[in-house]
């Protein structure tokens, strides 16, 4: 069904949907005092953590940090996106969706429907190519000689694309229109002739390689990768370029075969390649993805945690494949709330998954998986390489590496953790480790021509160095949001303009929510909740509910004024610091008595502040 939602009826829905039912329906509810409780339907818990609040009709769960209306609710558990979502709450609600396009999105969308049925022609025209192609025995061979049965080569839609420049062009790129939408999927490659003429030649953009389909979380094919038939042709994996409807930073090869496998898998394997993926899923492990060419990233890993709490990073043990698990390691810190887990497994020289599965078997692969290391433990091994943990020298560029990992962590029990083993294996103290995690206040410097403070007999005052202050753990943006969210009525309490010199993703959250809820302050938290979904501040409102979810209601008017007004007052030191900028960069006996008097005063702010 074409067209946009329109945002006025997803208000509406939101307001006649009881957010109690839609989950009982899915996951059992025990009333316990105003709430609602649940074991959590998105990571493994043996106590409930997960709660329903019906006046808010908001869930939250305090064990991994998911939260939202009953949108979103639908979405996770149902593993569905967000139109799906709104026409299964509608169909309950007895209402029908209306849809609304806007003259110019009208054709881009369109534009993308015809991708999508194109890129669909050219994975079935791969998949017949397999059963019927005169040279399709080359490609049956290499998958019998890999252990893949018929069965995985029909879950994953593998196909053949035959040797030849114009195989595909021929049997799709019938007209000018289906040439121009080969190409804009990145199934066509466009080059000059070189005959001097300006002219161009398009041909197929796959040839002689084993094809797999990319599917996005709706099933649709959006791109392919292909891989060469023997390893000494080059390149040996060859992906899609981006499009309108396949970015590579964010989609996950097999992740839409292993929800279809298991309903809520334990743990999501990342390994490297198509065929790792396959061999796995081959051998009774079905719960392995592969990253399209890039290194994995936060966004792939806020994607595997919607649908488990446990990642498992699978790599070679070479250098490359070390360089690899670094980077996993980058991205995993700042989405490693508590709750979610990331594991390591470096695989013997020599061996991929691929191999090594086909190798040992299921159930030693799967007992290698649950031996693999820690984030914690593979974080501490890799800062402390190379150096003498024994000498003083060595403790401190231990602790001066692990710090700032650390510090990347979200806010939670398991970066408290951490920092306790950080002290336990350095023998320094928690506060010297937090004082690294600090970033330094530096104080005012003195006007370069400006006089000693003097005291008695005129002796120069030796200043006290001001102590630095101690970083408050709740970042105070994001805490003002989460109050916002769950406490609408407070929109009032401030304006967007008070806070645009803020700079930052979570600071133009701020902004963009106080906008809206002054045009519309009848809003719930259901409907901010809504309004904000799809854009991309998903993180930044988890974090802020994890902050601010057990404030209490007649509690929570005191603290957003208060944090307004620490925000605001950022403002004025800044205003403040800019001012004495502009008096000490000219010389001091150029200033008049005025000036001169108003630069202490000001200076003298500052330390007070």
């Amino acid at each position: 069904m074409a067209g946009r939602i329109p945002q006025a009826f997803i208000d509406d829905l939101l307001e006649r949907t009881d957010l109690v039912e839609v989950v009982d329906r899915r996951v059992p509810l025990r009333k316990a005092g105003r709430n609602y409780t649940a074991r959590c339907p998105f990571h493994d818990e043996k106590t409930p953590s997960f709660s329903v609040n019906p006046d808010k009709q908001f869930f939250y769960c305090f064990g991994c940090g998911a939260g939202g209306n009953a949108i979103s609710f639908v979405m996770d558990f149902d593993r569905v996106d967000f139109p799906q979502a709104v026409e299964t709450l509608a169909h309950l609600a007895g209402l029908e969706v209306p849809r609304e396009e806007r003259a110019h999105e009208a054709p881009a969308r369109q534009r993308q429907r015809d991708i999508y049925e194109l890129l669909q022609a050219a994975a079935d025209f791969y998949r017949e190519q397999l059963r019927s192609h005169p040279q399709r025995q080359r490609a049956i061979d290499y998958l019998k000689q890999r252990g893949v049965s018929g069965e995985i080569v029909r879950d994953f839609g593998i196909g053949f694309a035959p040797p030849g420049w114009d195989n595909l062009l021929r049997a799709l790129g019938q007209d000018e229109k289906s040439r121009q939408l080969l190409l804009e999927g990145g199934m066509l490659v466009q080059r000059e002739t070189g005959d001097g003429g300006g002219s161009e030649r398009l041909y197929d953009r796959f040839r002689d390689r084993l094809m797999f389909p990319i599917l996005d979380n709706r099933g649709r094919v959006i791109a392919f990768g292909g891989r060469v038939l023997s390893d000494q042709d080059k390149p040996k994996y060859l992906n899609s370029p981006e499009t309108p409807v396949f970015h590579k930073g964010r989609e996950l090869y097999g992740l839409y075969q292993a929800r279809r496998a298991q309903r809520q898998p334990r743990r999501l394997v990342v390994v490297e390649g198509y065929m790792d993926v396959v061999a796995l899923a081959q051998q009774g492990i079905p719960y392995a993805v592969a990253t399209l060419g890039t290194a994995t990233s936060s966004e792939h890993l806020q994607k595997i945690f919607r649908h488990c709490s446990d990642v498992v990073f699978c790599f070679d043990g070479d250098r490359a494949g070390r360089q690899a698990a670094q980077r996993a390691l980058d991205a995993a810190l700042p989405v490693l709330e508590d709750g979610r887990a990331a594991h390591f497994l470096f695989l013997p020289e020599g061996d991929d998954p691929d191999s090594l599965v086909r190798k040992v078997g299921q159930t030693e692969f799967e007992r290698l998986l649950d031996l693999a290391q820690p984030l914690e433990t593979y974080l501490f091994d890799s800062a402390a390489e190379g150096l003498d943990l024994q000498s003083l020298e060595g403790r401190a560029r231990f602790s001066r590496q692990a710090a700032p990992l650390i510090a990347r962590l979200p806010e939670g029990v398991f970066k408290q953790l951490m920092l306790d083993a950080l002290a336990e294996r350095t023998g320094i103290s928690r506060s010297a480790l937090e004082a690294l995690l600090q970033p330094r206040e530096a104080g005012p410097e003195p006007a370069i021509d400006a006089p000693p403070v003097r005291g008695p007999r005129n002796r120069p005052v030796q200043r006290t160095p001001l102590p630095v202050r101690a970083a408050v753990q709740r970042d105070p943006l994001l805490y003002a949001i989460g109050l916002l969210l769950l406490h609408p009525r407070l929109g009032s309490r401030g304006r967007p303009e008070q806070f645009q010199h803020l700079q930052g993703e979570a600071a133009q959250l701020l902004c963009e929510l106080l906008q809206q809820l002054h045009r519309r302050p009848e809003s719930s938290t259901s409907m901010l909740l809504g309004s904000f979904h799809g854009q991309p501040w998903s993180d930044y409102i988890s974090r802020a509910l994890r902050q601010t979810v057990f404030v209490p209601d007649e509690g929570a008017e005191q603290e957003l004024s208060d944090t307004l007004r620490h925000l605001q007052r950022g403002r004025l030191q800044q205003q403040v610091a800019e001012r004495v900028e502009q008096l000490r960069n000219r010389p001091y006996a150029e200033l008049s008595q005025e000036e001169k008097q108003e630069i202490w005063q000001l200076l003298r702010q500052q330390h007070l502040d």
